[in-house]
């Protein structure tokens, strides 16, 4: 059974940076699409950055430049690094793996779609 455990959220003044980690149980970083979402008090789970197994990255429009997407296959770990943090970054972030969406560009990637999720982990920017 596939475990992913998300962390490094954390409160940041607004400027700052924040690195996320992803620790999936098995090897499945090396072998199937990973994504980042986050989802804001009252808000709908939004997709925020996808790293595909052949390396493409896709990006939401409000992150994109700010955020990104990387992965360590040998310790079976996503990452999210984030600069330039704003007030609207403020939500929960979930890992997510193994696309099970129909889409078949990148940015397809940036929906829902997957098969497992994290439990998610707290980043909090005060405005």
């Amino acid at each position: 059974q596939v475990h992913l455990v998300e962390s490094g959220g954390a409160s940041v003044q607004a400027g700052g940076s924040l690195r996320l980690s992803c620790a999936a149980s098995e090897h499945i970083v090396s072998v199937y699409t990973m994504a980042w979402f986050r989802q804001a008090p009252g808000s709908e789970r939004e997709g925020v950055a996808a790293l595909v197994t052949d390396g493409t990255t896709a990006y939401a429009d409000s992150v994109r430049g700010r955020f990104s997407i990387s992965k360590d296959n040998a310790k079976s770990t996503l990452y999210l690094q984030m600069n330039s943090l704003k007030a609207e970054d403020t939500a929960m972030y979930y890992c997510a793996a193994v696309y099970t969406g129909g889409g078949y560009t990148t940015e397809a990637r940036l929906s829902p779609s997957y098969k497992h999720w994290g439990q998610g982990t707290q980043v909090t920017v005060p405005s």
